[in-house]
């Protein structure tokens, strides 16, 4: 049960209201997932038809470009943390966002443009994602801390109201109006994006940066643990011969950054899986019958399937399956949510397979099969997505919220990387590489809920409240 929480007070009763600020966030997380999905919704099929790229190569373009996207939050996490603030970083880091979009739309059908607008959208994009997630989780206090779940749903909802939109949209664009139509609809987006965030720039709450409060910082702690490990007393852990040099707090933080991490590292082959939606799966729907019930259906615009039914799984999970597991006696922990999840998207790819074999053995099918895989992802991206994102915020000592964030993407950038490696040396054909892609998840899927068994969940708050479970 959870310990050592601040109960409200007369003075601060308990709030069942979001923080008034938050729609400045969430209004521009929908803008900014709409730039960022629209582009990618056409990425793959822009390389393919236009650039004349082999499939094999445009789709490690693709990945090598997301994980970059999720590499870079490394960096945006330590300069929010340590120097600029959230605040600042969002808004400094958005105009490299909107100078992407404005290269491809300009210069994207030459390689060195799409190559310059991809670095500049990564640098832009994967700068802001941890401060973004972790600044709306800043701005709740005693009063309503409570709700920092359920505003973690609603974030994820708009993350998919937008991505909605762009991928039913800039995909049938394209072929209408042309690649810079197609990309410079995405830019204006970042553009309001940028301003919707400004807007709210009176009525934010800005924690400090460590900087300021004096706090070391996981890098620091890290460093020197590493170069004075010899100095280890028998049954003391790695972080522990820093105390020496720094305060407990810092060392006992830095330890929690560790242990979530460690936790984190098996989730990247999930998204190595999910994000293949964007690219195998895009590529395997080209070759089905383009036809669902009559009407003409672009491959990359069954992307689309999935940001409608995060929309409509985020309540069904939060009011439904979640509450009615629990009273049948199994409490449904983040880490237990995370580890179902995994395994459902074992299933998905096990479906995509399977699909892949009809089409393999010469067998003509609507590219409405896909509907299958692409429910069943939803569903484990409901599972392991969104809680993680709660468990990562929830878990991040203060000084390190933005840090740990970026902990959380960098395993979508290890991810993609992988997937990029595996597309590139083309090493498995057909329904082959869709199984070996399921079979490593099931593996994986195992070794976390492992893991998970033995992690020690405390969720830390902005307000310094420390809730442990036991």
């Amino acid at each position: 049960m959870p310990t050592a929480v601040e109960s409200p007070t007369p003075d601060k009763p308990r709030s069942a209201r979001f923080p008034p600020q938050i729609k400045f966030i969430v209004g521009n997380e929908a803008c900014e997932r709409f730039s960022f999905y629209g582009m990618r919704s056409i990425l793959v099929i822009f390389m393919v038809s236009q650039l004349k790229m082999a499939a094999s190569h445009s789709e490690a373009v693709f990945h090598l470009f997301v994980s970059a996207c999720y590499f870079f939050p490394l960096i945006g996490g330590y300069i929010a943390d340590r120097f600029w603030g959230k605040y600042n970083t969002i808004l400094y880091l958005s105009l490299f966002y909107c100078a992407g979009h404005g290269t491809l739309a300009l210069w994207g059908d030459s390689s060195a443009g799409l190559y310059a607008g991809l670095a500049l959208i990564a640098m832009g994009s994967g700068g802001i994602k941890p401060c973004v997630s972790a600044y709306v989780g800043d701005q709740f206090t005693g009063e309503n801390k409570h709700l920092v779940s359920k505003v973690y749903d609603l974030f994820y909802w708009s993350i998919n109201f937008g991505s909605f939109f762009s991928t039913l949209m800039i995909p049938w664009v394209l072929p209408h109006f042309g690649a810079s139509v197609a990309f410079g609809i995405p830019g204006a987006l970042m553009g309001v994006a940028t301003f919707v965030f400004w807007l709210g720039r009176k009525r934010y709450i800005n924690a400090p940066t460590s900087k300021k409060t004096g706090a070391a910082g996981f890098m620091p702690v890290l460093l020197y643990a590493l170069k004075n490990r010899r100095k280890r007393q028998p049954g003391q852990k790695l972080f522990d011969v820093a105390r020496e040099k720094f305060k407990a707090s810092d060392v006992e933080a830095a330890q929690a950054a560790a242990n979530i991490f460690k936790v984190f590292i098996t989730v990247s082959i999930f998204w190595s899986l999910w994000d293949q939606a964007g690219s195998s799966w895009v590529v395997q729907g080209t070759k089905m019958i383009p036809t669902i019930f009559g009407f003409h259906v672009e491959a990359a615009q069954m992307q689309a399937i999935n940001p409608i039914l995060i929309l409509a799984l985020i309540p069904v999970f939060s009011g439904g399956v979640y509450p009615f597991i629990e009273k049948l006696g199994v409490k449904m922990t983040a880490l237990r949510r995370m580890g179902a999840g995994m395994i459902v998207t074992v299933s998905s790819f096990v479906s995509v397979a399977l699909i892949q074999a009809a089409l393999d053995h010469g067998r003509q099918i609507s590219i409405a099969w896909q509907f299958i895989p692409y429910f069943l992802m939803a569903v484990a991206e409901v599972m392991v997505s969104i809680t993680g994102l709660e468990f990562a915020y929830t878990q991040a000592p203060p000084s390190m919220k933005s840090t740990i964030m970026s902990f959380w993407l960098l395993t979508v950038f290890a991810g993609d990387l992988f997937t990029a490696y595996i597309a590139a040396v083309n090493v498995f054909s057909g329904s082959t590489f869709f199984f070996f892609f399921a079979g490593l998840m099931l593996a994986i899927s195992l070794v976390f809920i492992w893991g998970a068994a033995k992690y020690e969940v405390r969720s830390f708050y902005e307000d310094g409240t420390v809730e442990a479970e036991g």
